[in-house]
């Protein structure tokens, strides 16, 4: 699938909605997940964290929230077409719940 975005910092932000155990999805996401993530080229920064409450008063569709963040599209096509970025891309397909999505957001200055 190709995209054109502009030589521009991108982050993937990953949304996790809740999963059926939290306790084992807590467990693989820590110890096997995000250690696959830490070693995927050209990855500048992860953030992370559980969804607080829903401020507007709306449902709380999500768990959690991952961003990651790479100097440019290039760099994040090249860092999951690594033998690391696939590892985690495969990883994901086995830890993510049902509904869990994924976004390509290009940072504006």
């Amino acid at each position: 699938m190709a995209r054109t975005v502009s030589a521009m910092t991108v982050k993937l932000v990953v949304l996790y909605t809740h999963p059926d155990d939290a306790e084992a999805f807590e467990q693989h996401y820590t110890g096997t997940h995000m250690p696959l993530v830490n070693q995927i080229p050209g990855l500048q920064r992860t953030e992370v964290g559980k969804i607080g409450a829903a401020i507007d008063g709306g449902e709380k569709t999500y768990y959690r929230i991952t961003e990651l963040y790479f100097a440019d599209d290039a760099g994040m096509q090249a860092g999951f077409g690594s033998a690391e970025g696939q590892a985690t891309a495969a990883d994901y397909q086995q830890i993510a719940p049902p509904g869990s999505r994924m976004f390509v957001v290009p940072i504006e200055d």
